[in-house]
């Protein structure tokens, strides 16, 4: 079982910046991805980008592409999201997770897109608001 615990979120101006902080709990494996989504009002969950912890592979949605940065501190199991230039369409409640088996690399190759699963765990989510 692995919990998530995200903060940092809040509401800025376009063009501001904002780093997400997701504390991680369980000692997630290297068999893991860990990432973050993110949920509008009315859409559907978005996968944003998300890190391979065997080999540190990188994804990022191309919406988010040089403008939000993925990285962990191992030594306090912590993710985090360095996002830049936010623009209104970032708006979201944004979602950290695990996946045990990586399945969201498959999910990129074969759909072009992050898809979620059942075997997914997830933070509660911190919002995210930005304004012109």
């Amino acid at each position: 079982q692995v919990y998530l615990e995200e903060s940092g979120g809040g509401s800025v101006q376009t063009g501001d910046s904002l780093r997400l902080t997701c504390v991680v709990s369980g000692y997630p494996s290297s068999t893991y991805c860990m990432g973050w989504w993110r949920q509008a009002p009315g859409k559907e969950r978005e996968g944003v980008t998300f890190m391979r912890k065997s080999d540190g592979q990188l994804y990022y949605t191309d919406s988010v592409k040089g403008r939000f940065t993925i990285h962990q501190d191992p030594a306090n199991y912590t993710l985090y999201l360095q996002m830049t230039n936010l623009q209104p369409e970032d708006t979201a409640m944004y979602i950290c997770a695990a996946d045990p088996s990586c399945t969201w690399m498959t999910a990129i190759q074969t759909l072009g897109f992050m898809h979620p699963n059942e075997y997914n765990f997830w933070g509660r989510g911190t919002q995210v608001t930005v304004s012109s």
